[in-house]
This record gives C-alpha cells, sequence and structure tokens, in this order.
C-alpha cells in the first residue's frame, strides 16, 4: 500500500513551507508588536529569562520546590500581565501564537509516525488527478450508479445487480497481495467506465495508487517512449507507472490502431503485471469473438484465463437518459 512517490514527496515538501510559515509570520506579528508596544517586548524578555532561572535554580543548592514554585508563579503572572497587554491595546491574547491550519499535526503532515488526516486527504485529491480521471472522480461513484436504467428486463437487471455487488466488494477488499484482475465487457453507454471509476475512487481513498487511462493514450506512450524519446529521458519513463502502479485501469481497449506493435506492448504489459501480482482492469465494447480476431491467442487467452469476465447488457443508459 502506498501513495505515488512523486505526489507524496510534493505534498510532504508542501506541508513542510506551510509549517515555516506559519511559524515566521507569527515571528512577524511578535516583532511589529514589540515595535510598537515596548511594555510588551519587556514583558516577553522576562518571560524568555525563565529557562535560565530554573536551570540556576535547580544547581544553586537550597529549596528546590520552593524556588520552582515561586518561578511558576511568577511566569504565570507574566502570562496574565501579558494578555492584558494585547487586550489594552486591541489585540486577542494569542495574536502572536503560531497559527497551524491544522491543530493535530501543526501542519508537519505527521503525528508521530502516522500521516495526519489532513495530509491524507490533500494525497488522496492529488491520486485522484494523477489517476487520469480527476474530473470524473468527482460525479461517478458506487453513490451515483443507478439500477434503475436496468429495471427494464429481471435478468440484465440481476446481471447489473451482480457487477455492482462483485465491484463494491473488489475495491474494499482491493490489496496488494491479491492481484485480482476484472475484464468489462459490453457496448457503450451501460457503465463500464462508471464502476471503473468508482472502484478507482475507493481504491484511491484506501491508500493505494492507481493509473486509468485509454487504451489509445496508453499506447501512444509506448511508442514515444519507443519512436520517440528524447536523449534527456530514460528509457521507460514514461510507461513505468503503467507497470508500477498497484491498480492499472485500462479503458476502452478496441479503440487504439491495432499493428503488431500495439499487440506486443498489450500481451507485454498484462504478462508483467500478472507476473508480478499487480492488479489490472480492462474495459472493452468488443465481445469475446472479436477479441479474439484482433488479438494474439496469447493475450486472449490470459484475458480469459487471469482475469474474472464481466458481461454488462442492457440499453444505452446515456441514451436513456436523453429520452428523460
Amino acid at each position: 500500500m502506498g501513495y505515488n512517490k512523486e505526489n507524496f514527496i510534493r505534498i510532504r515538501r508542501e506541508f513542510e513551507q506551510k509549517h515555516l510559515k506559519a511559524k515566521q509570520s507569527a515571528s512577524e506579528r511578535l516583532e511589529e508588536l514589540h515595535s510598537k508596544i515596548p511594555e510588551l517586548r519587556d514583558i516577553d524578555a522576562a518571560l524568555s529569562e525563565t529557562s535560565s532561572k530554573i536551570v540556576r535554580a535547580i544547581v544553586g543548592g537550597g529549596d528546590i520546590e520552593f524556588e520552582l514554585e515561586k518561578l511558576r508563579l511568577e511566569n504565570k503572572q507574566l502570562q496574565n500581565s501579558r494578555a492584558a497587554c494585547l487586550r489594552y491595546h486591541g489585540f486577542s491574547p494569542d495574536y502572536t501564537s503560531v497559527k497551524y491550519e491544522c491543530a493535530e499535526c501543526d501542519d508537519t503532515g505527521f503525528v508521530g509516525t502516522k500521516v495526519c488526516g489532513c495530509m491524507k486527504r490533500e494525497l488522496i485529491l492529488a491520486e485522484y488527478e494523477s489517476s487520469g480521471i480527476g474530473q470524473l472522480m468527482k460525479s461517478q461513484s458506487f453513490d451515483t450508479f443507478s439500477l434503475e436504467y436496468y429495471r427494464e428486463d429481471r435478468r440484465i437487471y440481476e446481471n447489473m445487480q451482480n457487477i455492482l455487488t462483485v465491484c463494491r466488494e473488489y475495491a474494499e477488499k482491493f490489496g496488494t497481495d491479491t492481484g485480482e484482475n476484472l475484464l468489462f465487457i459490453g457496448p457503450t453507454g451501460l457503465g463500464k467506465t462508471h464502476l471503473s471509476t468508482s472502484i478507482a475512487r475507493r481504491v484511491i481513498d484506501r491508500a493505494f495508487n492507481v493509473v486509468y487511462d485509454t487504451a489509445q493514450n496508453i499506447f501512444a506512450d509506448f511508442e514515444y517512449d519507443r519512436f520517440s524519446r528524447s536523449s534527456n529521458e530514460t528509457p521507460g519513463e514514461r510507461v513505468s507507472k503503467y507497470f508500477d502502479s498497484e491498480l492499472l485501469i485500462l479503458d476502452d481497449l478496441g479503440t487504439e490502431l491495432t499493428n503488431q506493435f500495439t499487440i506486443s506492448c498489450l500481451y507485454n504489459l498484462v504478462n508483467t503485471r500478472i507476473n508480478t501480482g499487480r492488479a489490472m482492469i480492462i474495459n472493452t465494447n468488443l465481445d469475446q469473438s472479436e477479441l479474439n480476431k484482433r488479438y494474439s491467442d496469447r493475450i486472449t487467452s490470459r484475458l480469459f484465463g487471469e482475469f474474472r469476465p464481466l458481461m454488462f447488457r442492457g440499453r444505452d443508459v446515456r441514451q436513456q437518459k436523453l429520452m428523460k
């Protein structure tokens, strides 16, 4: 389980800057008031001497408990005087305090060694965007998927009800040690993209790394890496995410220009992810016979042997929505 490395480094750096900015802002407010209110400056100077006085009390012998209690009362009196001074000049007692956005982690992003909830939210939002379907995730989730569009036929409705259950369970139980693959097959407009987006959203929420893209874009990246990569780019740099992500969702398989190069890339991608136990979801409008005609037996045998096929049936949901 883990977030995209680049996202994690970037957001951690942003939190470090936010933490330092909050402290710098408090320091600037304090300097401003010290220049305007000499009394406050004197009180803060006296407060800053407290630590030194404690050390002297400890090493100086005598009644240490008495001296420490005396210093505690003195420090409390100075704090009260400071608050009164600020109020008198129209400022709140905490005006010069460091104001962090998150009280749990003080804008560091961590509570002890654990990632704070505020940083998790930022990481999740970043994962939404880097997954490739940031905009879709804003409207497509399990909660917005409706079975009402499949009620015309009881068998179709029950089939889609089963598919929805499988997808929900897949998202909830997803783990890097399972490596389970799904193959969504069916005509356009039946919810393949909606449900794969819903899975991606939930899997990202559970702190797994997801890459979601169309077959056209994925194979275009492979083509670029092979034939157009500049001398400044590392071989495989553009396509490594397709092999390394914890979940890869390949949308619209069959819409790409199919040739020996793309077939070779698809086989390499599918076979490598199967061998490394990294999960895939593939969406296609092609039926089994069309997949057999377009791709080699080595590919189709893996698609139907290593993936769980889910057959989407019904009437185009987009058209139904337009008719309402």
